[in-house]
């Protein structure tokens, strides 16, 4: 039976991969999730029918190119809802039918959107980190008791104003905007899901795990801004579902 689950998350989250993908493009440049109700394609703005939407498949009948300009669609439709798909099903394996589930499926979706908006706009909408947080919350508000909800309620204001020094020492040593507001709102969303202990975790995890990218991409594309949110994103579903334990992380450095 849990087999049957999994797949029919994956399926699920390949479903809201396409989606996600949606709202990534078209929030940054202040386009409407409303209007125009139809998918159309980016080159032609030819509008697209749901045979021409279905993910993954879409994407493999027509061989990478839109059905009307043949224009090349990118690879990264398809693997935004490959990923999404992945990340559900992990999710429900990991946590199964627990409001940690649907904490899981908050920050995986935070990390499609993330992926889709900050690498091609260098932002990430305020308003999908607003949603993500108070689903998030009223998950723990249900899970836990009223004291609890509001110790991660704390532990997220101190992860934001730690990275709000951050953003300033490096504002100050770099002499330029070194980390974006989206970045240390993301640091929130980090608090309430994490420890605060884990959630400066987070801000090395990160940090090591952009810094080769950082570097190849400059090698290859002389990239020179690199978007940071989607390392954070992916750092606090790491710790997330790895399920770590604080006391156990704490004996471990002070042996």
């Amino acid at each position: 039976m849990n087999l049957y689950y999994t797949i029919g998350f994956f399926i699920l989250g390949i479903v809201f991969g396409s989606f996600y993908h949606v709202i990534g493009f078209r929030l940054p440049k202040g386009e409407s999730m409303i209007h125009p109700k139809h998918s159309y394609c980016p080159t032609c703005k030819h509008r697209l029918f749901f045979w021409d939407l279905i993910p993954i498949f879409s994407y493999l009948i027509q061989k990478g190119r839109c059905r009307y300009c043949k224009d090349e669609i990118s690879v990264f439709y398809p693997f935004i809802e490959i990923l999404t798909g992945c990340l559900f099903a992990v999710s429900y394996y990991s946590f199964g039918f627990h409001w940690n589930l649907l904490i899981a499926l908050c920050l995986v979706s935070l990390f499609s959107i993330v992926i889709v908006s900050d690498l091609n706009y260098l932002m990430i909408p305020d308003e999908v980190t607003l949603v993500v947080g108070v689903v998030i919350s009223f998950s723990i508000l249900c899970r836990d008791h009223f004291d609890s909800f509001l110790k991660a309620l704390g532990s997220g204001v101190l992860l934001f104003a730690i990275m709000y020094g951050v953003m300033l020492f490096g504002d100050f040593l770099f002499k330029r905007e070194s980390l974006g507001g989206a970045d240390i709102k993301l640091m929130f969303i980090a608090g309430l899901v994490l420890e605060p202990i884990l959630g400066v975790l987070v801000i090395f995890v990160s940090s090591v795990i952009a810094l080769p990218v950082s570097v190849l991409l400059y090698l290859i594309n002389k990239e020179k801004v690199i978007p940071f949110g989607p390392f954070i994103v992916f750092s606090i579903l790491l710790l997330f579902f790895l399920k770590v334990d604080v006391t156990k992380l704490l004996d471990l450095f002070l042996k």
